[in-house]
């Protein structure tokens, strides 16, 4: 049987956006959904966002914002009662900071259903999730959620994972390091953030990133914000150049973005240098947008220009 699509695993949330006085804009967005967005946008073929959804008008809203843009949710279990979780964007310039309301979103029952899980995740190219996945779930959930991964490697999805550390979603730091490296221990590609593995390693350069995640991961991609991106893999590292954007609207997004730039030029085959400079193309064309998500065509054009 031949590889079905894409899919991406966490929480999407409703994302308030672009105040405008007492004004606000409300979309969809979330660290996985917005790689997956790109993803979709980039290779064209079935995309399932994996999660869990609350049976409420908001939840019915996303579910149809997803289908509206080709975007599946498999056979995501709904969860009566509950609903997504929701975020709000604040700017200072372009940068950015978010006020979450998230603790009892449906999607932290994502991994509820194993057999929902597991069918999910069959038969795909790319399995793809996040530190942030690990962390809004019960331990015994990641546990199930690591083991359904496991499993379609072993079937041949290629499995991507960015540790995307949020301090604030995590008991302690012990206890993050403890799942992220779990999870490392079960992808082929690793795209973490410096100033993120600084935090909660204390690494001194990306370098060192590299080298300690690479002993598990064979290919490793270590993003720096407008800084080289150091990309690390059978035995070479090389860093390739960010793209200065001299008035960025909104950085939100920015590096899942880069991720979905990413692993879509690998799955057509490119070389992770060559996908590195494609992806620092696609988050270039992010940040000129308000919100997390920029238009498809526009995310095509910056792959393909």
């Amino acid at each position: 049987m031949m590889s079905k699509g894409v899919a991406a695993i966490g929480e999407c949330m409703l994302e308030l956006s672009g105040q405008n006085g007492p004004d606000w804009r409300l979309g969809f967005a979330g660290d996985t959904f917005n790689t997956l967005w790109a993803l979709a946008a980039l290779t064209g073929g079935s995309a399932t966002y994996v999660s869990a959804f609350g049976d409420d008008p908001f939840s019915h809203r996303q579910i149809e914002f997803f289908t509206e843009n080709g975007i599946g949710v498999g056979t995501s279990p709904v969860i009566p009662g509950a609903r997504p979780g929701l975020y709000a964007i604040t700017l200072d310039g372009a940068e950015r900071s978010f006020t979450y309301w998230r603790s009892d979103s449906a999607a932290r029952q994502l991994a509820s259903d194993t057999a929902a899980l597991a069918k999910n995740l069959e038969n795909q190219s790319l399995v793809y999730f996040s530190g942030i996945t690990l962390a809004i779930l019960h331990p015994d959930a990641r546990t199930t959620l690591l083991d359904a991964i496991s499993s379609a490697r072993a079937a041949g999805s290629r499995i991507a994972f960015d540790p995307n550390y949020r301090p604030r979603l995590w008991p302690d730091r012990e206890t993050a390091q403890a799942a992220i490296t779990d999870a490392l221990a079960v992808c082929d590609i690793a795209l973490p953030t410096f100033p993120d593995e600084q935090m909660l390693h204390g690494d001194r350069t990306p370098a060192e990133t590299a080298e300690r995640i690479g002993q598990s991961v064979r290919e490793v991609i270590v993003k720096n914000g407008e800084l080289p991106a150091l990309v690390s893999g059978g035995g070479e590292r090389q860093e390739v150049a960010a793209i200065h954007v001299a008035r960025p609207v909104d950085t939100t997004g920015a590096g899942d973005s880069f991720n979905g730039g990413y692993l879509a030029a690998r799955l057509i085959s490119l070389s992770p240098a060559d996908a590195a400079r494609r992806a620092h193309r696609v988050a270039a064309r992010v940040v000129q947008v308000r919100g997390a998500l920029a238009p498809f065509d526009m995310l095509r054009e910056a792959f393909i220009e």
